[in-house]
């Protein structure tokens, strides 16, 4: 990621963002601080040809002020933090417009991940229908599938995402398959969804948003926590609802619920 104008960044700024990285995920932190003069000033410049810093700079744009930060690891590791330190730098060199709105659609999300042991898992949830056009990929390479699920993100912040549902029994059935899932738990967790989806389905899908982190952006607030409908305490309780409270046994009894104490043990 090359966040322009900002090689100048103190050593505490550089710190806290080698934080973030680790607690991402990753070893740490590389950058590279590029000089007024153009000169590179970095621990791992040295490792550097001269035909890839001059690849770096055509594919970063990289200029005299720059600060060009690296991540090392697994893909969506990396993607994932160098996609949150991008709008820190973003957010610490004025680039984001406070009085903008800019909206975009995140698609074709991969239809899975693999797991630290090689296993695959849904990148969403097993019930979001792949790709129509990738089908023929599940008995191949199924981890090159892509989902037919979608985000919506304003300023950086994820406000909705949602997805179309597979209404298909047979490609319900593989994608079970695929997550290992024994026949005996797919039977007894989810067969009458696929006894259901035998009779015919038709092709739905949907999308929730999170109004909460709308409110905050539409405010210019920086935490969830200032336009949340009933925020909590640290002792998770509700001062507005005055909740948790006390349930009487009529409460109890109208949601057939009973309420058996152990014996006290000495």
């Amino acid at each position: 990621v090359n966040a322009k104008s900002l090689g100048s960044v103190s050593a505490g700024v550089i710190d806290r963002w080698t934080a973030i990285a680790q607690e991402g995920g990753l070893g740490g932190l590389a950058y590279i601080r590029v000089q007024e003069d153009g000169g590179w000033k970095s621990p791992i410049v040295k490792f550097f040809s001269d035909s890839e810093r001059s690849a770096l700079c055509e594919v970063l744009d990289i200029e005299a002020g720059d600060l060009v930060l690296f991540g090392a690891g697994e893909l969506h590791v990396v993607n994932e933090v160098l996609g949150r330190l991008r709008l820190l730098s973003a957010e610490a060199a004025n680039a984001i417009p406070p009085d903008q709105f800019a909206f975009t659609w995140v698609t074709e999300f991969p239809l899975f991940e693999k797991t630290g042991d090689g296993n695959l898992t849904p990148m969403h949830h097993p019930f979001t229908s792949p790709h129509p056009s990738d089908l023929p990929l599940l008995d191949s390479e199924p981890e090159k599938a892509r989902a037919l699920a979608y985000d919506l993100v304003l300023n950086g912040t994820e406000i909705g995402g949602g997805s179309i549902r597979i209404h298909d029994h047979e490609v319900q059935t593989k994608i079970f398959n695929l997550l290992r899932m024994p026949g005996e738990e797919i039977d007894a967790r989810f067969g009458h969804l696929i006894r259901a989806l035998t009779y015919g389905a038709p092709p739905h899908g949907g999308i929730a948003f999170g109004m909460d982190r709308i409110a905050m952006l539409m405010a210019g607030c920086e935490s969830i926590r200032e336009v949340i409908a009933f925020p909590k305490t640290q002792k998770a309780m509700d001062l507005m609802m005055a909740a948790p409270s006390i349930v009487d046994d009529q409460q109890l009894r109208d949601v057939y619920l009973r309420q058996e104490l152990p014996d006290e043990v000495e």
